[in-house]
Order: structure tokens, then sequence, then C-alpha cells
């Protein structure tokens, strides 16, 4: 696929473009300087016994037409790219034309994020245009992973629950946004011992929140888990440093169930959330995580009633 981009493709691009131009205009002269046959000006294709086609040269405003629009063509690959990596002589492109637009949305929004960089999360949560502006960017950067509500999937974190792999404070979100993430479970099989004790050690796994499991196995799974322990800590409450999840609180990121944590300890996980500081300013990611901070907060009041 390479070889699509070297300069030799440009060229050729270039070159069909200009060839095509000149072809079309050849073929109005030509078409152009056709008469009427003295005769009876006929093909000779007859239809329906009586029904002739002439033969008659384009009609002028018809052929003008068409010169107009090869005009056009060269008239506007002469401004504006077309001919293979020509820019242009206004230099225009999509990609100028988008940073324009984003610094000139980003001039008119400071006056309305300046009066929001001094204030703390809790301030944020109470003042309904921040949050209506923290809505609208979570839509437009965060909902196609998290879902518009927020509630996440499979292997997409669920934000209003106050799980939180990284820590859940304003600050930690706004690392979290600025930095992105990189959550890695490597492959431990090895590690822990035979196609058993991965099963064992998935019971004991179960058994930390109380979930539904093998008893028997879960004592013999609890040795093997000081594999796991190094990350997940050896009550199993995990490691907000590392990203290494809570096993004790029935939140399950990747499937729940004996399977599920087996193929854990087997294949492992990578996740990524990446990083949005160049998708967002400061002062957004501001609002941002004081809106993502107060989703948590919220369902948490909501349940305490």
């Amino acid at each position: 696929m390479s070889d699509f981009f070297n300069s030799g493709w440009s060229i050729f691009v270039a070159a069909v473009t200009i060839v095509s131009l000149i072809a079309c205009l050849a073929l109005l002269i030509i078409a152009a300087r056709r008469r009427v046959m003295a005769n009876d000006n006929t093909t000779g294709h007859v239809w329906d016994e009586d029904l002739r086609e002439l033969n008659n040269p384009l009609p002028r405003w018809w052929m003008w037409l068409f010169v107009l629009t090869v005009v056009f063509a060269a008239v506007y690959l002469t401004f504006y790219p077309g001919l293979g990596s020509s820019p242009g002589t206004l230099k225009w492109s999509s990609t100028g034309q988008w940073e324009a637009e984003q610094a000139k949305a980003k001039t008119a929004m400071e006056p309305i994020y300046a009066k929001y960089v001094s204030m703390s999360a809790e301030d944020l949560s109470k003042d309904a245009q921040a949050m209506g502006i923290g809505q609208r960017l979570f839509i437009n950067n965060c909902a196609q992973c998290h879902g518009s509500d927020a509630r996440g999937s499979k292997s997409f974190p669920n934000l209003t629950d106050d799980d939180w792999l990284w820590g859940g404070s304003h600050e930690k979100i706004i690392e979290t946004l600025t930095k992105g993430r990189q959550g890695n479970m490597p492959p431990m099989a090895a590690a822990v011992g035979t196609g058993e004790d991965v099963r064992n050690v998935a019971n004991y796994v179960l058994s930390l929140s109380g979930s539904a499991h093998n008893a028997v196995y879960a004592q013999l799974g609890k040795p093997k888990f000081a594999v796991c322990a190094a990350c997940h800590g050896n009550d199993g409450k995990g490691n907000l440093a590392l990203g290494a999840p809570n096993l004790t609180d029935k939140i399950w990121l990747h499937g729940y169930g004996e399977a599920a944590i087996a193929a854990m300890v087997n294949q492992g996980k990578m996740n990524i959330m990446p990083a949005q500081d160049k998708l967002l300013t400061p002062e957004q990611i501001h609002v941002l995580a004081a809106y993502v901070w107060q989703l948590s907060r919220s369902t948490a009041a909501v349940a305490s009633r």
C-alpha cells in the first residue's frame, strides 16, 4: 500500500485530470462543427415504421453549458487541491478549515470557561450551565465508549457507580482525561499452574465478593491467589496506582462467572483509555471532569435515600 503514497501517483492523477479536461474540450469542439445534413438528416434508425432518429448537432446553449463546466473545473483546480498533491493557489485544506473553526470556537468560549477555572468540582456540580456544558462535552467525546448514560458496557467502565480503577477524585479524573490510561492484565496461566489451578483461582476470586462459587475449589485456589495479589492485593481490593480492579465488590468489567475469570487469567487483557489533551483544552477537561465526578455522586445520593 505504501506505493500509493509516492510522488508518481500524484503526477499520474494530475496528468489524467488535465488530459480529461482537454479531451472534453476537444470533443465539444468537434461536436460543435457538425452541421445539419443536406439530405434527410437521419441516422438511418427507424422505430414504429415512421419514427426516425435525426442527426442534429448539440444545441448551442447546451454546448456552452458543457464548456462552462470544463472552465469551472479548470478554475477550481487552480485555486483548490485536486491536481494530485497540488494544494492550489489558495492553500485550502479541510484540516486547515477545521483548525480555523476550532480556534474560532475556542476564542468564543474562552470567556465562558474562564469563570469555571478556579471553581471546585463541588461548586461546578451545582452550576447548571457548567453541567450542561459538561454533558455536551461528554456526549461528543466520551459517550461512544461509556454510553450516553455513562453506564458503560462490557470492557467499558460504568462511570456512575463510584467504582474507580484509577481513582475517582476530580484531580484523578482530570489526569485520566488528560493523559489517558492503559490497563494491562498479563496472561497468568503459566504462573498460576495447571488448568485446574486456574479454575480454583477463579472460584476463589468469586468467593471474595460473595458470588456463587464452589467452596472446595475456592479453598484450593486461595494459595495460588498469591500470584494475583501482587496487583490486586492480598485482600483482593485492588490497587488504584496500577489500575488493578477491586475483586470484592461484584462489579465485573470484562464478564462474570468462572469461565470469564478463567479466560482473563489464561489470556490476559489490555484496555486503553485514549488521552483527550489533543482534542480538549485544559478548561474543557476541568469542566468535563467535574461532570463525570458528579455522576457517581448523584447515583450514590439516590441510592442512599
